[in-house]
């Protein structure tokens, strides 16, 4: 998805090309058609080749993701999983500034 996000578009080909350890062209063309069959994805026909297109934009994508990822992996809890991401990343002076404001803001909201 990352692939056909950054390019708007791309082939079976495309994708493998743009992943650093790819797997066979067939498992690149089995996980196109899974996503586009999930909905994640549409394909358009270019003469012989299957266009992949996103079907939802990359923003609503990445907030279910995240959605999914709390719900399994953490209980639901939105501080644990940033408690985890803090805990292995390093962050700059400036990266814990704009959290400290993105937090400050969603209290004032009363989020």
């Amino acid at each position: 998805m990352d692939v056909i996000y950054a390019r708007g578009q791309a082939t079976a080909a495309d994708v493998a090309a743009a992943l650093p350890d790819p797997p066979s062209y067939s498992a690149v063309r089995a996980l196109l058609r899974i996503l586009e069959e999930k909905g994640h994805l549409k394909h358009e026909v270019d003469g012989p080749r299957y266009v992949f297109l996103p079907v939802v934009p990359r923003d609503r994508a990445r907030r279910s993701a995240m959605k999914n990822l709390v719900r399994t992996f953490f209980d639901g809890s939105a501080a644990q999983a940033a408690a985890a991401l803090i805990d292995q990343s390093k962050l700059s002076d400036e990266e814990f500034d704009r959290l400290t404001a993105l937090i400050e803001k969603a209290r004032q909201e009363g989020r």
